[in-house]
């Protein structure tokens, strides 16, 4: 769930890659009457999955922003919104890497056994 390494590395740049369609998309809502909470939104989700911090929740919600700003916009481009959306979708599912603040907070953990090598079940 936490690769090292160049898996690892791939991972936070996936992560890096996705804040930076994130912001890009955002900034197409400059126009709008929306536009400072879309900013705030955009930005906040993209230093989270640059620090790797609740990468699954916030690419599941970057995924969403994308596909929103495609269908309400009025964005052009929308194979740019496509390929950030399946970022997000893979970044969900394989997880935010070794390179992130989740490894630190949620990483792996060592399973000490009691002398005898079976678990402990008193």
């Amino acid at each position: 769930m936490f690769p090292t390494g160049a898996p690892g590395v791939a991972l936070l740049i996936l992560r890096i890659s996705l804040a930076a369609a994130i912001v890009d998309t955002g900034s197409h809502w400059l126009n709008s009457s929306y536009a400072p909470l879309i900013l705030l939104a955009s930005v906040l989700q993209s230093m989270l999955l640059g620090l790797g911090l609740l990468t699954p929740i916030v690419s599941v919600s970057a995924g969403v922003f994308e596909l929103a700003g495609l269908l309400t916009s009025g964005y052009d481009d929308w194979r740019s919104i496509a390929l950030s959306s399946l970022n997000a979708a893979a970044i969900t599912l394989l997880g935010p890497g070794a390179y992130s603040l989740d490894a630190r907070l949620f990483g792996r953990r060592q399973i000490v056994l009691p002398s005898g090598g079976r678990p402990d079940h008193s």
